[in-house]
């Protein structure tokens, strides 16, 4: 029987430098809200008009502030007067799974059983920097992002 492989998720973000930093927040706490199984208490965070889940763990709000300061530094030491600038961040998700002895020699050398990280699910967020100057060249650019219909 072959494995199952992993279900990958690439979600493709267009923003503006004033609020990417906002927008990968968002999206990761939303992702991590519908994957954290410990017992919580929801909050909620408001970026461009639309509320979203937030765990309100101090250990993960930490790790996201971390990689997203990251992210929107290196966006912003290649970014260019036109924008444009790339980046991605990938979310990995991990199970430990015990890994069973194989044969008689994992027994008497005691190397027998051992965990191994399986990873069950990835998301890909890949971010590219606009810096439009006008009214037209925001709409310009959300249309060939499909983003809006035109």
């Amino acid at each position: 029987m072959e494995p199952r492989k992993r279900p990958e998720y690439v979600l493709e973000v267009l923003a503006d430098p004033t609020c990417v930093k906002d927008i990968v927040r968002g999206i990761l706490h939303t992702i991590f809200f519908h994957r954290y199984f410990p017992p919580m208490r929801p909050s909620s965070l408001e970026v461009l008009d639309l509320t979203l889940p937030v765990v309100a763990d101090p250990e993960l709000e930490t790790l996201i502030e971390t990689r997203v300061g990251q992210l929107v530094r290196q966006l912003s030491s290649t970014s260019s007067s036109t924008g444009g600038s790339r980046g991605e961040l990938d979310v990995r998700f991990y199970e430990k799974r015990r890994r069973k002895a194989s044969g008689l020699g994992g027994w008497l050398t005691g190397t027998g059983k051992s965990d191994d990280e399986v990873c069950w699910e990835v998301w890909k967020l890949k971010i590219t920097l606009t810096n439009p100057r006008t009214e037209t060249g925001k709409t310009t650019c959300l249309r060939r992002h499909s983003l809006i219909d035109s």
